[in-house]
């Protein structure tokens, strides 16, 4: 039986890498967008030229109303869902904290905060085994920010990773008894547009010397240790870490 994964954020970068993998190992994809609808439907193109099977779902994962359909669209199209991607996330332009608006720590936290919550628990209404669920696995897509506490840069996107780390202990052992395993990656420098977002484009090669394995990661580096953390390989794992890092 062919297993349902959604990947939040999916249209680029981690995401869109996820999907593909994903795609590539057996999984029918849900590509979720926001706004990059181009994105998302060449992603999804992609994977059916490949043989895959997949489709583009809009959703503001920070609107409840948007999540819940999210989900029921991907079920009524795809199957029951197994795997959760919580990889939407958003970060603003690199600031200190004392020039920072109330509306952006909103924004911020809105999508990488309440998106993932949301999220997680639509999974677990769906996944739970209490609830008549098969059971499944939700990969949190954190950030190596939480640890470092992104000072000068976005302090904001990093308090909303830390959040999100939280989540994923607390939940893990919330639900470990119910049949899902939750799990999270810490991305490190990895070459996406992200960094365009904050106004340092250059930002992985301008880093890359820091990191010990000196160089930037790629989303496909990151979207492996997803896909492993999702599959049975990974059974006994849940409330873990692996930071995708290059040792920084």
């Amino acid at each position: 039986m062919t297993k349902a994964m959604i990947v939040t954020g999916g249209s680029r970068g981690i995401g869109a890498a996820t999907a593909k993998l994903a795609a590539a190992r057996g999984y029918a994809v849900c590509v979720n967008y926001a706004s990059s609808r181009e994105h998302a439907e060449n992603v999804v193109e992609e994977i059916k030229a490949a043989g895959g099977e997949a489709l583009a779902v809009h959703a503001n994962v920070a609107d409840e109303a948007d999540v819940v359909r999210l989900f029921r669209t991907c079920i009524q199209d795809l199957g029951d869902v197994s795997v959760l991607v919580n990889n939407a996330g958003i970060l603003e332009q690199q600031m200190r904290l004392e020039d920072m608006h109330a509306d952006r720590i909103d924004r911020v936290f809105a999508t990488n905060v309440r998106g993932a919550f949301i999220c997680a628990r639509e999974a677990v209404r769906h996944m739970s085994e209490k609830n008549g669920g098969s059971g499944g696995a939700i990969v949190n897509v954190s950030s190596m920010a939480a640890r470092l506490g992104g000072p000068g840069e976005y302090i904001d996107y990093a308090a909303s990773k830390g959040a999100v780390d939280t989540m994923t202990i607390g939940l893990a052992k919330e639900v470990a008894a119910e049949g899902i395993r939750v799990n999270a990656v810490r991305p490190g420098l990895i070459e996406t547009d992200i960094h365009a977002s904050g106004g340092v484009p250059d930002r992985v090669e301008r880093l890359a010397s820091s990191v010990p394995l000196e160089r930037g990661g790629t989303a496909e580096e990151v979207a492996g240790a997803i896909l492993w953390l999702a599959s049975d390989e990974a059974s006994y794992v849940t409330g873990t870490f692996i930071d995708v890092s290059g040792g920084r």
